[in-house]
């Protein structure tokens, strides 16, 4: 049985990566392009007393709306995962802890299940099809 599992690691590898992008580009393109723009998002930081809330607003919306794009395509994927990884850990400290855990309470739970998934794409690299195998910037056999 596990010897007919193993070809499945590489379709394992593709689906994190996919959903995981997709939900990074939705996430960040409330950011982008709801609610006030950036400019909406600057001031919720703000309002939470987290500074630099301007320059920090651009940093968070790029890295989770460019970052899900390319982690779904797997372009540069473990730089932008990484990047992801951080973004979700920081909001987890910054914002989310102090509420418990439940999402319903505004708490980890949601930050903490996506910076996991990011971190695990960091450590698996793109999987294959992927932009980074094509290019050459990702050697490896799945």
């Amino acid at each position: 049985m596990p010897q007919r599992l193993e070809g499945l690691q590489r379709l394992a590898v593709l689906m994190l990566r996919l959903l995981l992008g997709v939900v990074f580009v939705l996430h960040g393109a409330q950011k982008v392009l709801g609610g006030g723009g950036v400019t909406g998002f600057a001031g919720t930081l703000q309002r939470m007393g987290i500074e630099p809330h301007v320059p920090l607003a651009w940093v968070v919306a790029i890295t989770e709306f460019v970052g899900g794009i390319c982690v779904f395509f797997g372009f540069l994927t473990r730089f932008w995962a990484a990047g992801l990884a951080i973004d979700m850990a920081v909001a987890l400290f910054k914002v989310h802890l102090a509420n418990g855990f439940f999402i319903s309470k505004n708490g980890f739970e949601f930050v903490l299940t996506l910076g996991v998934l990011a971190l695990a794409v960091v450590f698996m690299g793109p999987g294959s099809p992927s932009v980074d195998r094509a290019a050459g910037i990702e050697k490896g056999a799945g």
